[in-house]
């Protein structure tokens, strides 16, 4: 079985280069990644909105690798950004950590947690061996 996903650009709605307007995702084990923060091995949560969002793609692809996938594998992140952050500067981390094309949701939040700036989720196909 594949585990290539196909990106969705509808020629109706504006075209993006950084994300894919929807992605299928084939059939077969799927790994749901939860909100990953911009805290490092140590439990330390890193200052700022780039050293978070960094820090929390970087952990959602060491879940990623311990499941036997990786960013190619993405279907879908969505991220979490504490209301009144400015998005740019969470999308200019990004680029510095994530460089697959996947489906992508920004949402402004008030998160639980002091401090925290940022959180993201994943969704990603399991190749299958």
């Amino acid at each position: 079985m594949s585990t290539h996903l196909t990106s969705i650009d509808p020629p109706s709605i504006p075209q993006s280069p950084v994300f894919a307007q929807g992605m299928i995702i084939p059939a077969g084990p799927t790994l749901y990644v939860g909100g990953q923060n911009g805290i490092d091995s140590d439990g330390t949560l890193l200052k700022g909105l780039r050293a978070q969002t960094e820090q929390a793609l970087r952990n959602v692809l060491a879940v990623l690798a311990e499941a036997g996938t990786g960013p190619e594998h993405v279907a879908k992140l969505t991220i979490y950004l504490t209301s009144g952050v400015d998005p740019n500067e969470a999308y200019a981390a990004s680029a510095a950590v994530w460089t697959e094309r996947t489906a992508v949701t920004v949402v402004s939040v008030v998160m639980s947690r002091p401090g925290v700036l940022v959180e993201i989720e994943a969704v990603a196909a399991i190749p299958v061996k």
